[in-house]
């Protein structure tokens, strides 16, 4: 019952704050979105050179150093890692194509949601099926291999790196890009964002929230915990965006949102299958980073080289156009044959070994 209540909190919480970020310079429906933000990140550092999605998110780094900072004060903080870096890495990768054909992470699409947008719905069928892909997997003995203990160093790395990113951010902007246009150029204020990447990182961190978890225990488990805080999330940003006008139902003249409803479908299924085979949605492995968890900063890794991968090679969802062109698409067929390739082969190959 505890844990319910904390996270029916954490979620109204996070929802109201998603949507003040909104309503303070970030973009529609889009006050927290892992992979745009850390697509943002990796165009501000110049791993891509998309003009329009360029920016030091510090929503991001706020989250990390928040899921490290309340992990240390409850001395939850585990260095802790090994099991198959290099897949993650891949799952990763892939998963971060999937995500920015449907222009969203789970995060979002949720977000989406709370402000009308129904080309969302279709991405949360195809998330939700990819996950149910992703059970079956599991409950065949999928495993990438057991994590071991590690040195502090080591868990602490990705946390140190975002902090360290934050420092020159604030201390020498110069050195990054900034998109003077698109999605990159909105944003909140610098010490608003960050304070609200902490305080999510903080609330993640406490309740475990996780929508790939909340969908895949309600699969296996018949436990549909997890799923309460992003329900209250969608409520509680629903509620702020129709207090404030910002709610507009439809499929139609949704913001950073593309048409193309089987590839929002398949984007989706892209995230769901490959969060499932990681262990969880692109949010909790950036909270689990900052637990200290090395697998997870190695997926958060192989996030950024997905984002940089997807911009400069063109493989990203068109909002102006008509969605995902011939090489996105293929781009995400040929992720979902690679996941259930390694979902094959870390159920079913190994057990021959």
């Amino acid at each position: 019952m505890k844990e319910k209540r904390n996270l029916l909190i954490a979620g109204v919480v996070i929802g109201v704050i998603s949507v003040f970020l909104v309503l303070n310079g970030n973009p529609k429906n889009m006050g927290f979105c892992i992979a745009c933000f850390i697509r943002d990140i990796a165009g501000a550092t110049k791993l891509h050179t998309a003009a329009v999605v360029q920016y030091v998110r510090p929503e991001i780094l706020g989250l990390v150093i928040g899921s490290f900072l309340i992990s240390l004060c409850f001395k939850e903080f585990k260095p802790r890692g090994g099991s198959a870096p290099v897949t993650r890495f891949v799952i990763s990768f892939i998963v971060m194509i999937g995500a920015l054909t449907f222009l969203g992470c789970p995060f979002r699409m949720i977000l989406r949601l709370a402000g009308g947008d129904l080309n969302a719905l279709v991405g949360l069928f195809g998330f939700a099926c990819g996950i149910g892909c992703g059970a079956f997997f599991l409950s065949k003995g999928f495993n990438l291999g057991r994590a071991h203990e590690q040195r502090t160093l080591e868990g602490a790395a990705l946390p140190a790196v975002n902090v360290l990113l934050l420092v020159l951010f604030l201390a020498i902007p110069a050195l990054f890009a900034f998109s003077e246009k698109g999605p990159g150029s909105m944003h909140a204020p610098v010490i608003l964002s960050l304070a609200a990447g902490l305080a999510v990182g903080i609330l993640a961190q406490k309740t475990r929230l996780c929508m790939v978890g909340g969908i895949r225990d309600t699969i296996l488990l018949k436990d549909a915990t997890l799923l309460i805080g992003f329900i209250a999330i969608f409520a509680s940003a629903l509620v702020m965006n129709l207090v404030t006008g910002n709610f507009n139902l439809g499929f139609a003249g949704q913001p950073v949102s593309q048409p193309d409803q089987v590839f929002n479908f398949l984007g989706m299924f892209t995230v769901g299958l490959g969060g499932a085979l990681l262990g969880g949605c692109p949010l909790r492995q950036l909270i689990l980073a900052g637990e200290g968890n090395s697998d997870s900063a190695v997926s958060v890794l192989g996030m950024f080289v997905g984002a940089a991968f997807a911009h400069n090679f063109k493989l990203v969802g068109n909002a102006t156009e008509a969605g995902p062109n011939a090489y996105g698409k293929t781009a995400v067929i040929l992720g979902i044959a690679v996941l259930l390739v390694i979902g094959w082969y870390y159920t079913y190959k190994k057990k021959e070994a």
